[in-house]
């Protein structure tokens, strides 16, 4: 929320969200408003509606409003700091400089500033290795073999890590303090205590890996020859966060909002190889974990995934850890698992391989890894096929095959679709259905009772005089605040539709607030707010004192009839003589009542 006096509302008041939205949405103009088709659900005729003057968008199709920062945050996935960025760039208002609160932050802030800028003097140290020694000829030769040719190279900024134990270290030490270069994770210390430093990495291929912004925070690397471990990261540091960093997403984001989906892989070889196949909306999670906050990560730009680790045990863990993981996110998830390949040796021997995608792609082509891609299978289908692995030929192998699909399934959030996937087990997994159906409806209960409900998008409409009412309360400025007391005194809202709404409106306008439409919405459930959102873009007629004031005879008469209503069931109920006389006496007063009102 933009604060008064804030650059977010300087940005705000600057803002034309006609020019901003335009950007993103071919608008049109319609009366007062510009009128597109609406890029957050799929639509052949437009319902999306921008209003210049308010400064708001709304959509009456899917129900999504708000003002240019939300419309931002919503499409390209970001949070309100780097929507603001964005909003103040394309209008040409100057970012001001953040300013460290504190000395310790200053002396954070600069840390990292330089732990970036050697992390890029490092890079260009190991591509020139790769380029310009023998043995980065070695290493050349080996990635040549691995089907990399130089552009691939340098399009991947590879380089290599020399053998000799302070090469790098050596390259930065001019430039930069001991206890900075141990911190950057690049150089090591003599874990026995000593004083002695050295490289990190040595021997191995080096890969940059970058955050979503492009800097290079750390690298990956693969040995050369056999040393042990086959693949070293950077440890984490001040930068870099492994959990925090998918690689190749710096190169991906706008093939993932084209694609609408990602392809997950495990390692940098991989990405590079589906990358290069043509495949670019392609990211790597660097090891066998997904963790949640790469889910974050990527669910900015996408919240589809085609899971494609390697076929290996610890690959086949990691598939599972990560559709569980990417379900809770909602995510809609698919996953490749890559066929066994029929190979043939050098000797004419055949024998057969588990493939990763690198491998696959080498071996089998770009074809036929992409028509593998394009059919990959829902997650239960793959779930079912590890399933069907199981031993099946006792009840208990069955109970442990339905027990391992059961926190999937459960996941479904759709009735019959759940109803669909049970048949579909039942067949392939030879189950008694009546029985996986009861299994499955009780899972069903247990994630529905500790689930969030989502709210009602669509209620009863508001009645045309609830409507013009809530139109005075933001617009009236003569007399809206008037209006609010009125309103308030006599308790004219309780249990109409609206209530939320006026409840919202009402306090802002007796606190003396400016009507800030996206503030008022801000507190509003999805429904009330999109209810709000299409009252204000009616067509409005004057607003006058005379009309609210038949609008509150009206709200007052409504009233009435329903203390009326409720007074009569009790007289049905026929209480005792004594009551039944009051209860008629109240009948014949709100009769009176509503008689001069109307």
């Amino acid at each position: 929320m933009a604060e008064a006096g804030s650059f977010a509302e300087r940005v705000k008041q600057q803002a034309d969200i006609v020019r901003v939205i335009g950007e993103y949405v071919r608008l049109k103009k319609s009366g007062q408003n510009f009128t597109g088709l609406c890029p957050f659900h799929a639509e052949k005729s437009p319902s999306f509606a921008v209003h210049p003057t308010k400064q708001i968008y709304h959509c009456f199709g899917c129900g999504v409003g708000g003002d240019v920062f939300k419309f931002v945050m919503e499409l390209d996935k970001v949070a309100f700091p780097e929507a603001l960025r964005i909003v103040a760039e394309k209008c040409g208002i100057a970012i001001p400089r953040p300013k460290a609160s504190s000395p310790e932050e200053r002396k954070e802030n600069q840390q990292r500033t330089l732990l970036v800028e050697m992390h890029r003097e490092a890079q260009i140290f190991f591509v020139q290795q790769l380029g310009g020694t023998l043995e980065g000829k070695a290493a050349r030769a080996y990635l040549e073999d691995r089907g990399m040719d130089q552009d691939a190279i340098a399009r991947f900024g590879i380089g290599y890590a020399p053998s000799g134990g302070d090469a790098l270290l050596r390259f930065l030490k001019p430039k930069y303090k001991e206890p900075l270069l141990v911190e950057s994770g690049l150089v090591s210390r003599d874990q026995s205590g000593g004083a002695r430093m050295y490289d990190r990495f040595r021997r191995r291929i080096t890969f940059p890996i970058a955050n979503d912004s492009g800097k290079i925070v750390a690298f990956g690397c693969r040995a050369l020859g056999d040393d042990q471990p086959k693949y070293l990261n950077s440890p984490e540091t001040p930068i870099y966060s492994k959990s925090n960093v998918l690689y190749h997403l710096d190169r991906a984001k706008e093939a993932l909002r084209r694609a609408d989906f990602a392809v997950l892989v495990e390692g940098y070889m991989d990405a590079i190889a589906v990358a290069r196949a043509g495949i670019s909306n392609v990211v790597a999670s660097c090891g066998t974990s997904l963790a949640e906050p790469q889910i974050k990560l990527l669910s900015r730009f996408t919240k589809r995934v085609i899971v494609n680790y390697d076929p290996d045990t610890a690959g086949q863990l990691a598939t599972e850890r990560s559709i569980s993981l990417l379900l809770e996110n909602d995510f809609e998830v698919r996953v490749l698992a890559l066929p066994t390949m029929n190979l043939t040796a050098g000797d004419g021997a055949k024998y057969s391989k588990n493939a990763d995608p690198d491998l696959y792609i080498r071996e089998m082509g770009v074809e036929a890894y992409t028509k593998l891609l394009k059919d990959a299978p829902p997650y239960v289908d793959y779930l079912i096929g590890r399933a069907r692995h199981m031993d099946l030929s006792s009840g208990e192998g069955k109970l442990r095959a339905v027990n391992f699909l059961l926190p999937y399934v459960q996941k479904i959030p759709n009735r019959l679709l759940r109803s669909e996937w049970a048949t579909r087990i039942a067949q392939q997994l030879r189950l008694e259905e009546p029985v996986l159906r009861a299994a499955l409806s009780k899972a069903a209960a247990e994630r529905r009772s500790g689930l969030k409900v989502a709210p009602e998008l669509v209620g009863r409409a508001a009645k045309p005089v609830e409507r013009r009412l809530i139109r005075m309360l933001a617009e009236a400025d003569s007399f809206r605040r008037e209006l609010a007391q009125r309103l308030s005194a006599a308790e004219l809202c309780t249990g109409l539709e609206t209530e939320k709404v006026f409840t919202a409106l009402i306090a802002a306008n007796l606190a003396g607030s400016t009507m800030e439409p996206t503030e008022i919405a801000a507190g509003l459930e999805e429904r009330d707010r999109r209810m709000l959102f299409e009252i204000l873009f009616e067509e409005s007629s004057g607003l006058t004192w005379e009309e609210a004031e038949s609008c509150l005879e009206s709200l007052q008469n409504r009233q009435t009839e329903r203390a009326l209503a409720d007074l009569q069931r009790s007289i049905e109920a026929n209480p005792a003589s004594p009551e039944m006389r009051t209860l008629l006496s109240k009948k014949q007063e709100l009769m009176r009542r509503l008689a001069a009102g109307r």
